[in-house]
């Protein structure tokens, strides 16, 4: 099957799905898994993943429904078309999982990551450091004579870019939590 162009001036957005399901080109997926919150039912998601050989980039959990005792796990994974179709619907057959979403495919979402980044350095570095990160939003956490650790929450990107920024003065280690990240509008 070969993969549909898509004309000069016509739309991206389709009621169709115009992407080729046999590329191999990788591609970065953000998936939403309503499940029941009980023991267990993490590990079998996860399983589902390294039993397969699938990689899961980024892993959060959260429950969104204490009456009903459910519980949002938010995966960002990478593979092929057919591989992350394929994980959708080994997701949706397993029994204690109530809905999946592909908030890649699905429309809009919000995405963000929690980042603790250590920044050690002296004098007109130190000053630098404290002066992005008042740009950026950063948050001081922690201070001694020697080191900053700042506090940082936002897209992947604007911890990507702070980061790069922080290298040349210090960063000296860096830790992120998994992306959290929500429909738009529903």
């Amino acid at each position: 099957m070969s993969p549909l162009t898509i004309s000069q001036g016509s739309s991206k957005h389709s009621a169709y799905d115009l992407r080729d399901p046999y590329s191999e080109v990788q591609e970065t997926h953000t998936l939403t898994v309503i499940v029941d919150n009980e023991p267990g039912v993490l590990a079998r998601v996860i399983g589902l993943f390294s039993g397969r050989g699938y990689n899961i980039d980024s892993l959060t959990v959260a429950e969104v429904d204490h009456t009903g005792h459910r519980s949002r796990i938010t995966i960002v994974t990478t593979g092929t078309p057919q591989v992350i179709e394929q994980i959708k619907a080994q997701l949706g057959r397993m029994v204690p999982v109530h809905e999946v979403h592909d908030l890649t495919v699905e429309g809009a979402s919000v995405e963000r990551e929690l980042a603790l980044l250590k920044v050690t350095g002296k004098g007109e570095a130190r000053i630098e450091a404290l002066r992005l990160a008042e740009i950026f939003r950063a948050n001081v956490v922690d201070s001694t004579l020697q080191s900053f650790v700042f506090e940082m929450t936002g897209a992947p990107s604007k911890i990507d870019a702070f980061a790069e920024l922080m290298r040349p003065l210090g960063l000296t280690e860096i830790a992120r939590t998994g992306v959290a990240a929500l429909a738009r509008g529903v």
